[in-house]
């Protein structure tokens, strides 16, 4: 059997971090087993479908490294195989209109909750007569078609996650709605339920992958497919991912589109292996790291959890830091620069590559998320800095005047500066002002930099001495001294 499986997201959001994750563990599924990934955009609610959200969902999941062999395919292209398919059901009296007004439903619901009933329909349109709809025509009633559930129907499936899974048709609310009419009461948008059988019928999806909010749509779901005479196709319900609360993430934490993710400066690869472990452990439990081609070759359900999955911010960024620092610095240097030019440096990403390499190289280990660099950075894109309280006393101290004017005058001579240059400069200032090497790195870092911490040094310095700014910083150092 060729393993086919979807993800099929609803263009009336952004790409949820939920919705991902699924895209991820059907984007392993398929890779481990050499099948099809397939996208669907599930956009028949044509009053919240955006297009936003569709570029939103195809650029997310792109972003992601989720390449898709087929789509995406639209099911607002597709109403007339929904059509069939319903009409089919009608003709085989497998289905049903149904003319309840909402103020009916809503007096059945009450009378069901005084008497502390779950709420379903009680299928009173299931057998009208021809004279009964003509009369509810005639009053102007629309209907919807539902479809029949056996209320002592038994529905069992073989969960690839959960194991045995068992369902009374008793428990699914009563006949469901799987389309309404139209104007003139033929049938007309098609329901989720109706409408993904349909699909998943017609792609030949073998593995229907998805969280487990679906379950219960998965014990009507099934009886559609049976009622369509086609193969039930294989489930694996996923555990949700959860807050820190243990309730399941939405909108109320913040945070939840990929989007968003992308904007606080994770990268792609950070984040689809945080999205891998959401869930699933690969077999060595030691191995946090690893690209998608690496975790699809040990991918499979018999790792992933039944429990919800609770999202970790502390773990995220620490896997996020591990990618930056070990990403080529030609690549990290490419997604800083959108930041800095954003933050209004002044800058020629052609004429000033060298420095920004160094910078970048310097910046490299100690970032978490990309943004981190621009207030990293900042010192390095002006001709001036702003002393810290502690670096006006550093650069006061008695000795550091006199240890900042031997390197100013001395600088003087250098046109261009390597590391090993300033490390000897710091050995001959050292010697000739005859003071501990402790005060010369000190006065120098809060005379350079504005700031007793930062980055290395050395390399700063040697960057600072390519824009031109170091003898410019010793400047006004003295100049603040004095």
């Amino acid at each position: 059997m060729t393993v086919r499986v979807r993800i099929a997201p609803s263009p009336t959001g952004n790409l949820h971090i939920g919705t991902a994750r699924t895209a991820v563990f059907n984007w392993l599924f398929a890779r481990h087993h050499g099948g099809k990934f397939i996208l669907r955009i599930e956009d028949t609610d044509l009053t919240r479908s955006r297009p936003e959200y569709t570029q939103n969902i195809l650029d997310g999941l792109s972003w992601l490294g989720l390449d898709w062999d087929e789509g995406p395919i639209f099911q607002s292209k597709r109403l007339e195989l929904y059509e069939r398919a319903t009409q089919t059901l009608l003709d085989n009296g497998l289905a049903y209109l149904c003319y309840s007004t909402e103020a009916e439903l809503d007096e059945m619901r009450a009378a069901q909750k005084a008497r502390k009933q779950a709420p379903r329909y009680d299928n009173r349109h299931r057998n009208l007569t021809p004279e009964q709809r003509a009369a509810f025509e005639a009053e102007g009633r629309r209907p919807v078609i539902r479809f029949k559930i056996d209320d002592d129907r038994e529905i069992v499936w073989n969960d690839l996650v959960r194991g045995k899974m068992t369902w009374k048709g008793s428990d699914l609310g009563g006949d469901m709605v799987i389309a309404r009419a139209s104007e003139d009461n033929a049938i007309g948008q098609p329901l989720y339920n109706l409408a993904v059988v349909v699909d998943d019928i017609d792609m030949q999806i073998s593995h229907v992958i998805r969280g487990e909010d679906h379950i219960a749509n998965t014990a009507k779901q099934i009886l559609l497919y049976e009622a369509m005479g086609a193969t039930v196709p294989e489930f694996a319900h996923t555990p949700l991912i959860l807050n820190t609360e243990g309730r399941k993430l939405s909108k109320r934490d913040g945070v939840t589109s990929i989007s968003e993710f992308q904007q606080l400066g994770y990268t792609s690869e950070a984040m689809v292996n945080y999205m891998t472990l959401l869930g699933w452990s690969p077999p060595d439990s030691t191995q946090e790291i690893f690209t998608l081609d690496e975790a699809a070759k040990q991918f499979g359900f018999e790792r992933v959890n039944k429990a919800g999955a609770k999202f970790d911010w502390a773990k995220l960024d620490w896997l996020n830091g591990q990618y930056l620092h070990a990403k080529p610095v030609p690549e990290l240097l490419e997604q800083l620069i959108p930041l800095w030019q954003e933050a209004g440096y002044e800058f020629d990403p052609a004429s000033d590559r060298v420095w920004l390499e160094l910078l970048t190289d310097v910046l490299r280990e100690s970032l978490t998320r990309l943004p981190d660099a621009v207030d990293m950075s900042k010192m390095f894109f002006t001709d001036l800095v702003d002393f810290t309280d502690e670096a006006r006393e550093r650069i006061a101290v008695e000795g550091a005047p006199a240890v900042l004017q031997a390197f100013y005058d001395q600088l003087g001579d250098y046109e261009q500066l390597s590391a090993d240059d300033a490390q000897q400069l710091v050995k001959q200032v050292t010697k000739a002002q005859n003071v501990k090497k402790g005060l010369i790195m000190r006065s120098l870092r809060a005379a350079l930099t504005g700031d007793v911490n930062g980055p290395d040094l050395i390399q700063s310095w040697v960057i600072l001495h390519l824009q031109g700014r170091d003898r410019l910083r010793l400047q006004q150092a003295l100049n603040q001294i004095k």
